[in-house]
């Protein structure tokens, strides 16, 4: 519950992508340059289903250093129809298709790649491009695919035997539901899952890495990882296209590590989340269209309503909600609260008026918040009596007081996450970044260096994060 005004933060974007089917290699041919000499090699890989596929498409400069590229291909077949991009500005006339870099991945060293995708629909067959150019470039090779496509949609394999231990969070608990009050992994047994927050990505953007996510995967043995996109405050509302592929690529590093990923639709200021209303279902349709396949994605749907009713709140999560759903019938989605995501407890309200008018949903949980330094018995007390009646995840919470900063209480801490243990409700700790704040958990100017493990890098409140962290989780698998 910040109560306004409260923190900054930023990203490093690396352009991830799914694909079973791995295209070829195109080789590269040459052509000489008055100023530059240029060269490409392309990967192009595919998972396809009946009547769609997923593409990825990696690019690797063999020439001379460029800054800006277009990419180039037809679909070999009338019935191909690119329907949604990431990465790129993507468009299509006629069988052509036109993929132009965006600003933070158009400059490509020599040697240097990245990668792009696309999802799209086919009628008839569905065959690889044959020849692709980058910035005039023709790349050409073998595209033929190296074992057959499957028939159906990607889904959740189903559990077999318990997984043997030291395996990731998500190869042991594979796809989450809601089971009454409880959050449940795919065993039907109720889970904790605990990790931290990113901050603000257009601010604290550097802080997200590979080393820093290797760090927070394996040092710190999260859970979890929450992508804060803030949709104000110079965030996704001044560039959309660009904020929903930094949180796609973050998406696929936390899969990559086996950490379930919450996309968090950080809305602070304005409260009335309604006044986001459209941003929200354009967002979703999104992230949820290219995330739909995966079995680690949650979706937080609004960071901190403020100032509204919680009927306001509700009509905001039966709207957007169902975009969802369209793609990811089965993902868990957690909604915020009145007062902050406080259960309305900072406005004067309880969490009765959520269980008298419930999200019109299923395998949804609702958001709390909290501030250790400030928030102490009576919100402890409120959430005791809420989780009896529904499923609690405390999407966000710091150890400092409400405005992010101050002096860590670890005594009210140290309370909080007992209860929340004893409860197995889920949580993220704000901050995994350097801001000079006391809610950060990495010393100031960490970010902008490569170590990201052990505890000299860590504040007083990362440190006693990272050690409640990596604690073993003990996952039950019967």
């Amino acid at each position: 519950m910040k109560h306004p005004p409260r923190r900054t933060r930023r990203l490093l974007v690396a352009a991830g992508a799914v694909g079973a089917l791995t295209l070829g290699t195109l080789a590269v041919l040459p052509t000489t340059a008055a100023m530059a000499a240029p060269g490409c090699s392309v990967t192009y890989t595919t998972n396809s289903w009946s009547g769609g596929f997923t593409a990825s498409v990696t690019i690797t400069n063999v020439g001379d250093p460029v800054n800006g590229w277009t990419l180039g291909f037809r679909f070999p077949d009338g019935g191909q129809r690119l329907a949604q991009g990431w990465s790129a500005t993507w468009s299509q006339s006629g069988s052509e298709v036109t993929a132009r870099s965006l600003s933070w991945n158009g400059s490509l060293a020599t040697r240097a790649s990245t990668t792009i995708g696309f999802n799209g629909t086919f009628t008839g067959a569905n065959p690889a491009p044959t020849s692709f150019t980058v910035n005039g470039t023709v790349c050409t090779g073998s595209t033929t695919p190296t074992t057959p496509p499957p028939t159906t949609p990607p889904t959740t394999p189903p559990p077999t035997t318990p997984p043997p231990g030291g395996q990731t969070p998500v190869a042991i608990n594979g796809q989450l539901r809601v089971c009454g009050v409880n959050l449940c992994n795919q065993y039907g047994r109720p889970i904790q899952l605990r990790g931290m927050s990113s901050h603000g990505l257009q601010w604290f953007g550097n802080c997200y890495n590979d080393a820093s996510l290797d760090a927070l995967a394996t040092d710190w043995r999260a859970d979890l990882f929450r992508i804060a996109m803030y949709v104000q405050e110079d965030g996704y509302e001044t560039d959309p296209a660009g904020f929903t592929n930094r949180v796609n690529a973050l998406v696929e590093e936390a899969t990559e590590r086996g950490m379930y990923a919450m996309i968090d639709f950080h809305t602070l200021t304005p409260g009335d989340p309604m006044h986001n209303l459209q941003r929200a279902k354009t967002f979703f349709a999104a992230v949820s269209a290219r995330h739909a396949s995966k079995n680690n994605v949650i979706y937080e749907i609004a960071n901190e309503p403020n100032g509204v009713s919680w009927s306001t709140i509700k009509n905001y999560a039966d709207q957007v909600i169902p975009v969802i759903r369209a793609n990811d019938p089965d993902a868990v989605v957690i909604v915020g609260t009145r007062g902050w995501s406080s259960l309305g407890v900072s406005e004067g309200a309880t969490h009765t008026e959520i269980v008298n008018n419930p999200v019109n949903a299923s395998n949804v949980m609702y958001a709390f918040h909290f501030y250790a330094a400030s928030h102490r018995d009576n919100y402890r007390a409120e959430v005791e009596r809420a989780a009896a009646r529904l499923p609690l995840f405390v999407t966000e919470f710091g150890t400092v007081d409400y405005t992010g900063d101050g002096a860590a209480d670890l005594a009210s801490s140290t309370q909080w996450l007992d209860l929340l243990d004893r409860l197995k409700i889920g949580y993220a700790n704000w901050t995994f970044s350097d801001k000079a704040e006391g809610s950060a958990a990495l010393r100031p100017g960490t970010c902008n260096g490569s170590n990201y493990t052990g505890t000299s890098v860590l504040t007083t409140s990362g440190a006693f994060m990272r050690e409640r962290i990596r604690t073993p989780d003990n996952f039950p698998t019967s």
